[in-house]
């Protein structure tokens, strides 16, 4: 069982470069019969069925293993392996049912600045932090003026927020997306919103001078709140995550149900938050430092 996110909500994968400003919105979908040419003599089989592994989950979403072994006509044991280790570079993700889904390393069009290591860095953060809250955790990055949900982790309780890997959602609606707003100067974010903010006017912050408020709000405290703006029945906090030149890379979130979050438990969620985003900072630091220059063998 899980919190439902919201009906307009779609996994959504982009291939241009231009920045994404609600509320348009498409689907990318990658059909496999448009790349199917005559298989070369000399291909490796391994290598051939990971590749089909990576179209079909593009064109299907989600997949499940008996599902991967029938369609290439392998033993389940097989695509098992394969599963696991496109998992382990991040091209697809296991949900609580068990199916697989695209991985951040398929998600298309996102301005992170993140390689296959580092995100595998930020996927142990997703896991630690949602062991540590026992709630769902999201690692988040800026996509014109919306918030692309590159990876998550699903909360071990029975009543769980459901992840959002791969959507698309209007960055002022939700935690991770005001953190990432909050580093923006007054210009930046004028560009974003050159028509005022788009969405439901029912839902807060309704106009572009509270979103101000909100975002000045959110850089005195540390991290941003969503308070059943983004769906009914969901808390959430965000806080940015940047490097030691003060590159943002994203976010960090941990959401919530309603039901397990009285009067004060945000507050214990985003000390918990602001621990795992100082250690996957320093991680990533490090990382980031031992890589070599681009274009060094």
């Amino acid at each position: 069982m899980h919190a439902n996110s919201p009906p307009s909500a779609k996994p959504l994968s982009e291939t241009t470069s231009s920045p994404r400003l609600f509320p348009r919105q498409e689907t990318v979908k990658c059909v496999v019969g448009f790349f199917a040419t005559q298989k070369p003599t000399n291909g490796i089989g391994s290598v051939d069925n990971a590749l089909r592994l990576l179209l079909l989950i593009q064109e299907r979403g989600e997949l499940r293993l008996s599902d991967v072994a029938a369609e290439l006509g392998v033993a389940n044991s097989t695509a098992h392996r394969l599963l696991a280790t496109l998992a382990h570079r991040g091209f697809v993700v296991q949900q609580h049912s068990r199916a697989y889904r695209r991985g951040p390393a398929l998600i298309y069009g996102a301005p992170h600045t993140l390689g296959p290591t580092a995100l595998t860095l930020v996927h142990a953060h997703l896991l630690r932090l949602s062991e540590v809250t026992r709630e769902t955790s999201h690692f988040v990055v800026l996509e014109g003026n919306g918030a692309r949900f590159l990876d998550g982790v699903h909360g071990p309780e029975a009543l769980w927020v459901g992840t959002r890997i791969g959507m698309l959602l209007p960055a002022h609606e939700n935690s991770g997306g005001k953190a990432l707003l909050a580093r923006l100067t007054g210009t930046e974010l004028r560009t974003l919103y050159p028509r005022g903010l788009p969405g439901r006017r029912s839902v807060k912050p309704a106009d572009l001078a509270s979103l101000k408020r909100e975002l000045a709000a959110t850089r005195r405290r540390g991290y941003g709140i969503n308070s059943n703006e983004s769906a009914p029945g969901i808390n959430a906090v965000g806080q940015h995550v940047s490097g030691p030149d003060g590159t943002v890379f994203g976010a960090l979130v941990v959401a919530t149900p309603n039901a397990r979050c009285p009067h004060g438990r945000l507050s214990e969620l985003a000390r918990q938050l602001a621990e795992i985003v100082k250690d996957l900072e320093a991680d990533l630091s490090s990382e980031l430092s031992a890589a070599p220059p681009a274009g060094r063998v």
